[in-house]
C-alpha cells in the first residue's frame, strides 16, 4: 500500500509537474507576445518621431528659404532706392551749380557719374554688381588677388589696434 501511495503521489507529482510546465510555457509565450507588442509599439513610435522630425526639418528649410528670399528682395529694393537717390542728387547738383567754367565742368562730371551709377543700381541691382565684380576678377585675376591681400591686410591692422 505504501507503494501505491508513492505511485499515486509520484503520478500526482508528475501530473503537477506537467501542469507547471504548461503554465510556464503559456507564461513565457504571453511574455514573448507582450514583449513583441511593446517592441512593435516602440518601433511605430520611433517611425512616427522620425517622420515628425523630417517634417519639421522640411518646414524649417522652407521657412529659411522664404526668409532668405525676403531679405534678398529687400536688399534689391534698397539698392534701387540708393540708385534713385543718386540720380536725384545728380539732378540737384546740376540745378545748384554753375554751368560754365572750371567749377561747372567738375560738377557736371560728378553729376554725370552719379546719374550713371544711380541708373546702373536701379536697373541691375546687387546681382548686376556681383556679375560685374566676377567678370572683372576673371579678366584680371592677379590684380584682384593683390587688391584682396591689401584689403585683408588693412582690415587686420584696423581690427588689431
Amino acid at each position: 500500500m505504501a507503494t501505491e501511495r508513492k505511485d499515486r503521489g509520484f503520478g500526482h507529482e508528475k501530473h503537477g509537474s506537467s501542469d507547471y510546465g504548461q503554465g510556464a510555457s503559456h507564461a513565457a509565450s504571453a511574455v514573448a507576445e507582450t514583449a513583441k507588442g511593446v517592441a512593435d509599439t516602440a518601433k511605430d513610435m520611433m517611425s512616427g518621431a522620425a517622420d515628425k522630425a523630417k517634417d519639421l526639418a522640411s518646414a524649417a528649410a522652407q521657412k529659411a528659404g522664404q526668409a532668405a528670399s525676403f531679405v534678398g528682395d529687400k536688399a534689391e529694393q534698397a539698392t534701387a532706392a540708393v540708385g534713385s537717390g543718386m540720380k536725384s542728387l545728380a539732378s540737384t547738383i546740376r540745378e545748384k551749380t554753375p554751368d560754365s567754367g572750371m567749377l561747372g565742368a567738375a560738377t557736371s562730371a560728378v553729376a554725370n557719374t552719379l546719374e550713371s551709377g544711380g541708373r546702373f543700381l536701379e536697373e541691375e541691382g546687387l546681382s548686376g554688381i556681383a556679375d560685374d565684380v566676377t567678370g572683372m576678377i576673371r579678366r584680371n585675376p592677379i590684380p584682384a588677388v593683390l587688391v584682396a591681400l591689401g584689403v585683408g591686410f588693412l582690415i587686420a591692422r584696423a581690427t588689431r589696434s
